[in-house]
């Protein structure tokens, strides 16, 4: 079985898999092999949306019942909890759409929102507008890589020996520094 088949087969699986934590790596991937032709685009989009949205209301849910917990056996996040809660009590939608693109807080401000005195469905409501916002643009990133990525490589050929040349001399190079560097005391 090749890469291909294997991301045709089990790439949509993947999506949704990495969109239930912090998907953008995976979303990105994904919508590089959509531009290759292994995904459908809309499937992608669809599915890290559902992966995202359910990853978020988890993680609420959890912030709803055990925050109170979590924090107590990490003291040294409450005054960051306590500001985050303070921020999404005062600023309640913006903070939800824009915590999509918080990258490395993803996991965290949906528990802190779910510590928050904000309604599990007013939060769906807009974790579902900010999926809808995140999953196409971060997708379409990769499918925008991928075609510029495409058309640079299409060029490359008639200056890949050129290319492999300078490879070679800096190998080289770089071995000629080091062996002499070495040599001396």
């Amino acid at each position: 079985m090749d890469l291909s088949t294997l991301i045709a087969q089990y790439g949509l699986l993947a999506v949704f898999v990495g969109s239930l934590l912090e998907g953008e790596t995976v979303l990105l991937l994904a919508g590089y092999a959509a531009h290759r032709g292994y995904l459908d685009f809309a499937a992608v989009v669809a599915v890290a949306m559902l992966g995202a949205v359910i990853g978020d209301q988890v993680w609420f849910m959890l912030g709803r019942r055990q925050g109170t917990r979590l924090i107590a056996r990490r003291p040294w996040l409450d005054d960051k909890v306590q500001r985050a809660v303070a921020l999404i009590e005062h600023h309640p939608k913006t903070t939800i759409l824009a915590m999509r693109f918080a990258w490395g807080l993803r996991t965290a401000l949906p528990i802190a929102v779910g510590m928050s005195h904000l309604s599990w469905h007013r939060f769906l409501l807009f974790n579902l507008l900010s999926a809808l916002l995140w999953a196409p643009l971060v997708a379409g990133v990769g499918y925008a890589f991928g075609s510029l990525l495409s058309q640079h490589m299409a060029g490359l050929h008639r200056v890949e020996h050129w290319f492999m040349l300078a490879v070679v001399i800096l190998a080289l190079l770089l071995h000629f520094v080091a062996r002499r560097h070495n040599r001396k005391p």
